[in-house]
């Protein structure tokens, strides 16, 4: 039967199924479909490569009897010239989807992600690309890429510029395999950042390099030391104590930071980071003085941090305002990973062993075949740990009674 207006109106509901499908005798292909809720609706229904493909037109009121019809054989006409109306459409909503969009569905994608690697994605993107953000990812040519890439490189900063197209990169290869418009055909086939490596256009960053030395390490000590002349005692300690504990450790700066006491063991003087960089969780001995430092925390400090702060996360947070008190206080100019750097300088010229010193910084070995045989306890690595430490004190001209009283006097 030809579907008219007097028989849409009056199109039975389904009884025993979710929906009924009412279809036209004249016009192969176009019907109408009724649902269990009463909803009429136009559909077409034909083959698209060799597949029987629904594609529905549009509700009935906002669409008569003739103007579905006439949707209809255009569409069908369309199919019949080798169109494929799905896939298009489906490659016009991707085309459609932002740099926004997609950088969301591929953060969704990347759950082994940390919170610290997400976060400086973000900001990344809104100090190199921020007008981008809600622009087409398929709008986002190797031209606009080699210009913002070139622009932020030269008037911001090389690096970040790096790791913004880096970035780009990465969410683009993402998008070629997630956007597909049907059969593993790419709605997204071309990778713009690329062009930056054809161009040989990448920035050449060289690694940071700098240490304290140890000939500045005593005045670097001092400057420390004199942190109680700009904070209170209790504000002063804190940051003594973060700041040695990550020269003496290795550590990094979040992870210090964000040490729980549930993760100190005072009686087996050990101490576990559980989000660290590698994701493996990391014990470590504490030498006498790391040990010093953890209990005057432990006098000073109530609930879950070690250094706990009045932050969103419960603990430190920002320290460069410390760090540049000291740097004037010491007139030794350094940041938090040169801290790292320097523990790990100074262990290496200890010779201690390749594999302790990996252990000790918790660096993965994953190319050294030997390394897979070695289990190195954490006990093993409290004497390399010790000697860093008597090494550092000597070089800070720290003599032991002063470590002693130190330790006494702040636990008192």
């Amino acid at each position: 039967m030809k579907l008219t207006k007097t028989i849409v109106d009056k199109a039975p509901l389904p009884v025993e199924k979710d929906q009924i499908f009412y279809r036209d005798g004249e016009l192969k292909g176009f019907a109408l479909r009724v649902t269990a809720s009463g909803v009429k609706s136009f559909v077409v229904e034909t083959l698209v490569n060799n597949k029987v493909r629904r594609m529905t037109l549009g509700k009935y009121g906002k669409l008569t009897v003739e103007q579905a019809r006439k949707e209809a054989k255009s569409l069908l006409g369309k199919i019949a010239r080798g169109h494929n109306p799905i896939a298009e459409k489906k490659a016009q909503k991707i085309k459609d989807i932002t740099l926004q969009q997609a950088f969301a569905d591929y953060l969704t994608a990347r759950k082994s992600l940390k919170a610290t690697t997400i976060l400086d994605y973000e900001r990344v993107l809104k100090q190199v690309v921020p007008d981008w953000l809600s622009k087409p990812l398929a709008n986002i040519t190797k031209d606009l890429i080699v210009k913002r890439h070139a622009q932020h490189g030269e008037n911001n900063s090389r690096a970040r510029s790096n790791l913004a197209m880096r970035l780009l990169r990465a969410i683009f290869n993402f998008a070629m395999n997630q956007y597909q418009i049907e059969d593993g055909i790419a709605a997204i086939t071309y990778n713009p950042v690329k062009f930056l490596s054809h161009a040989r256009s990448w920035y050449r960053i060289e690694r940071r390099k700098t240490v304290i030395k140890q000939y500045q390490l005593v005045e670097w000590y001092a400057g420390v030391m004199k942190l109680s002349e700009s904070y209170p005692i209790h504000f002063a300690e804190m940051w003594q104590d973060y700041f040695l504990l990550i020269l003496f450790t290795g550590m990094r700066r979040t992870e210090a930071a964000s040490l729980c006491w549930n993760d100190v063991d005072l009686k087996a003087r050990t101490f576990t980071l559980r989000d660290t960089k590698n994701r493996d969780s990391h014990t470590l001995p504490m030498s006498d003085f790391i040990y010093e430092i953890f209990m005057r925390r432990r006098k000073t400090t109530q609930g879950e941090f070690v250094f706990p702060a009045k932050s969103n996360t419960g603990y430190l947070q920002e320290p460069r305002k410390a760090l540049l008190n000291v740097i004037k206080l010491s007139g030794i100019e350094f940041t938090i990973h040169d801290l790292r750097r320097t523990f790990i300088t100074t262990a290496e010229s200890l010779d201690i062993s390749a594999y302790a010193l990996k252990r000790l910084l918790n660096h993965k070995m994953n190319n050294d075949v030997t390394s897979g045989y070695l289990i190195i306890d954490v006990e093993r690595l409290r004497k390399p740990m010790q000697q860093v430490t008597d090494f550092l004190l000597r070089s800070m001209e720290v003599k032991e009674e002063a470590v002693i009283f130190l330790s006494e006097g702040m636990l008192n």
